[in-house]
């Protein structure tokens, strides 16, 4: 069996005993290699993933190492080859990131950074911090977090946000308890957000989650409220988040992630007011592929259920 393996990410398969070859993710997949049967993917073009949906007749198997599949959907591969995806690589270097984003949003290190770029004792900051009034808006002692999209990511997150003090509540397509936390329904998202003090988006983009933070779900939340989101940019209103920053009715926001990557440098978010901005690097260190793309080589060969077996619509 012939594996290609991209060359943006050094993946140790010698012990699978197959043929392994290294492709350009970001060029045509060459002619004495479209007969291959398993394609591993990582930060590929998406006219790589085109050209090899069209080329590539023998593929029996594509291995995202990205926890999120899209780009690996919208490519147009066959209906009759699997797609898996890299979900569990990212969990905890996306859960540090989300919480290193949170705790710069509560604490306002946007604010002081500012601050300390011209110079300037910040004192009306440790005035608001430490005032009975106002002081709450600075800790996640006792603060209510909602972290929506409740998967293996939240489970490494959700405990590190309670050991700080936060009350966390999931957010999933069925209610329930998830990893020891509460988890409501996507349709109780509404009433749930007006008492979020933040809220952590960990959607993935699919049909469903498309502009899923609408201007609706951002009036739904208090003005003190923060929003951070790690997951993908599509799932965002861009217009109704920058409304809601510009008009004071969102007290600061996080993106890791935009609808349009790299994010334009015409793009107006750059200058909206009380938003932090992190170029896509919650992930992209994919931890343990090699043990995942081995194991579903294994299962492949001897047709067990491959791990992380991404579920597509017919076409």
């Amino acid at each position: 069996m012939k594996i290609l393996v991209p060359h943006t990410v050094e993946l140790d398969l010698s012990n699978s005993g197959e043929e392994v070859l290294v492709y350009q993710v970001d060029q045509p997949i060459p002619d004495e290699h479209v007969d291959a049967e398993v394609l591993v993917v990582w930060r590929n073009t998406a006219e790589n993933l085109a050209d090899a949906a069209s080329r590539m007749q023998q593929l029996k198997l594509v291995q995202t190492l990205a926890a999120g599949p899209d780009s690996v959907l919208a490519a147009g591969f066959a209906g009759d080859v699997a797609i898996t995806s890299g979900r569990s690589l990212h969990d905890g270097p996306v859960a540090e990131h989300a919480l290193a984003l949170v705790l710069a949003a509560v604490r306002r290190l946007d604010v002081l950074l500012e601050a300390q770029k011209t110079s300037t004792w910040d004192s009306a900051y440790n005035s608001a911090q430490s005032a009975p009034a106002t002081e709450g808006l600075y800790t996640l002692d006792a603060a209510n977090v909602t972290i929506w999209g409740f998967g293996s990511i939240a489970a490494r997150l959700a405990p590190l946000l309670t050991a700080l003090g936060a009350k966390v509540t999931g957010v999933a397509n069925s209610a329930g308890e998830r990893y020891g936390f509460p988890v409501v329904s996507a349709d109780e998202l509404p009433s749930v957000l007006a008492g979020t003090d933040v809220l952590i988006s960990i959607l993935p983009a699919t049909d469903e989650t498309t502009n899923a933070l609408s201007d609706e779900l951002l009036r739904a939340l208090p003005a003190t409220a923060i929003f951070v989101n790690v997951g993908r940019g599509a799932t965002v209103d861009e217009d109704a988040l920058f409304s809601a920053l510009e008009e004071g009715r969102l007290r600061v926001a996080a993106l890791d992630v935009t609808k349009e990557e790299p994010l334009p440098s015409d793009s107006r978010l750059w200058n909206a007011p009380n938003l932090i901005i992190t170029p896509h690097v919650a992930g992209n260190r994919p931890k343990g592929s090699a043990a995942l793309v081995l194991a579903n080589l294994a299962a492949l060969n001897e047709g067990r259920p491959l791990t992380n077996l991404v579920a597509r619509r017919p076409n």
